[in-house]
């Protein structure tokens, strides 16, 4: 089961229950691969609302590798989750939103992904803390 207190999101690919965070290493390889210098950068590319089919397979291949799983991103491309493209965009919302903006302050429940997506607030929040602490963010893809 995935701990949001640890940054970890649920989701159900290809009829296999999956756990995804974004480690350190995880958010490395992102930086790398969207040719971005730091986390702001990184959040701010996110924040933008424009990401491609290759961007959301690049976030939840790291998302899987960061929790041990050995896929690659093309094997990532070849999956599939009940709700399609659609629930592959909550998926990402939410595993950057809790990796940028941390458990739900009032539950921490766990997160249900790609398929069973929880409402998202559709108002932009300010984030006491965090890399950018203070900063108004903008919502991420799939939460509007």
């Amino acid at each position: 089961m995935a701990n949001r207190h640890r940054g970890e999101v649920s989701a159900t690919l290809d009829g296999r229950r999956w756990t995804l965070v974004l480690t350190l290493g995880a958010l490395a390889e992102l930086e790398d691969a969207f040719g971005v210098e730091d986390l702001a950068a990184l959040a701010d590319r996110f924040g933008s609302g424009r990401l491609s089919a290759r961007d959301l397979s690049r976030i939840i291949g790291a998302g899987l590798r960061g929790a041990g799983h050995d896929v690659t991103d093309d094997e990532v491309g070849q999956m599939r989750a009940e709700g399609g493209v659609q629930a592959l965009a909550g998926l990402v919302s939410t595993l950057l939103q809790v990796t940028f903006a941390g458990p739900d302050a009032e539950t921490g429940a766990p997160t249900e992904a790609a398929g069973q997506q929880e409402a998202a607030d559709p108002e932009p929040c300010e984030n006491p803390s965090g890399p950018r602490a203070g900063h108004r963010s903008r919502p991420f893809p799939g939460t509007m």
